[in-house]
């Protein structure tokens, strides 16, 4: 199915990249990835939207892929959930929106506190107002142990990628991990996205330590004013969202749903991507037509 690659305006006018696929009539569903990743990261969720008759819109979020840089380095969750509503108020209709782990917090955000009713539906990829501070900091880790000497070659790219999720089948350096490297004048391969992001996350922690519990707290106040439809999914071996995560969601959110991916980790999409849809798709249909109309 044909898809549409566009730039679309963020918060402040911040360029905004999309690929959008199938039936321009259709409900728009509106996917933001994780730190550190790019709109290719939900390729085959698209098909399986778009097949299904709706609108599948992946972006880049800002300061990553192929969206423009914050000259100002504003990479915090509100900068981000900025950009989802800048997004969804140039759309026709109120938009579903999958946000996956920064996705997710920043859909939390501008639902609950920036724009609430601007979203027809949320969907939080292994994401929860209250993490594990472990899984958080092996993420950030990760993130940010390249960010400045990047790779010699794709070939070490995946190297470091296959140790940090020895889960998964090692693969190559092939065309789908290109996607998220840029090669420098110096020879070497970067991470598509702004060192900026990760440093002003680990300058946080270490210059505020009570920055995380506010932040934990102004995500448990979004989402206890969600009355949208919302869907929490969680990877079953995640070591960044516990059960009793999911569980402190529930009593904020009693009307949400929720399901466990047994054989996914934090990386949900990737990890199953068949189980994710088939999930996803399924509570989609049940609370929206793909035409656009609530159910």
């Amino acid at each position: 199915m044909q898809s549409q690659t566009f730039h679309i305006g963020g918060n402040g006018g911040i360029s905004i990249a999309a690929e959008a696929t199938g039936n321009a009539d259709a409900l728009p569903v509106l996917l933001a990835h994780g730190g550190g990743q790019t709109r290719h990261a939900w390729k085959r969720v698209t098909a399986d939207l778009a097949n299904a008759g709706f609108r599948p819109i992946a972006i880049d979020m800002r300061g990553h892929g192929d969206s423009e840089w914050s000259a100002e380095g504003a990479y915090e969750t509100r900068d981000f959930a900025s950009d989802l509503v800048a997004i969804a108020s140039k759309m026709d209709r109120k938009p579903a929106l999958v946000g996956a782990s920064l996705g997710g917090l920043a859909g939390l955000i501008a639902e609950g506190h920036l724009a609430p009713g601007r979203f027809a539906s949320l969907t939080l990829v292994d994401i929860a107002p209250r993490m594990e501070t472990g899984g958080v900091m092996r993420v950030v880790g990760f993130m940010e142990e390249h960010v400045e000497t990047g790779f010699s070659s794709p070939d070490e790219a995946a190297e470091v990628i296959a140790r940090y999720m020895p889960h998964r089948r090692k693969r190559g350096a092939g065309k789908g991990l290109r996607r998220y490297l840029r090669e420098k004048e110096d020879g070497r391969y970067y991470w598509h996205w702004d060192p900026a992001f990760i440093r002003n996350i680990t300058l946080a922690k270490r210059s505020d330590p009570a920055d995380q519990e506010r932040q934990f707290d102004a995500l448990n106040d979004a989402a206890s004013r969600l009355s949208l439809p919302l869907h929490i999914i969680r990877g079953g071996s995640s070591d960044l969202v516990s059960e009793d995560a999911v569980a402190q969601l529930l009593e904020l959110v009693p009307h949400a749903e929720y399901t466990d991916i047994a054989e996914a980790t934090h990386m949900v999409v990737g990890d199953a991507n068949d189980a994710f849809s088939a999930a996803i798709l399924d509570f989609l249909k049940r609370n929206h037509s793909p035409q656009g109309a609530v159910t």
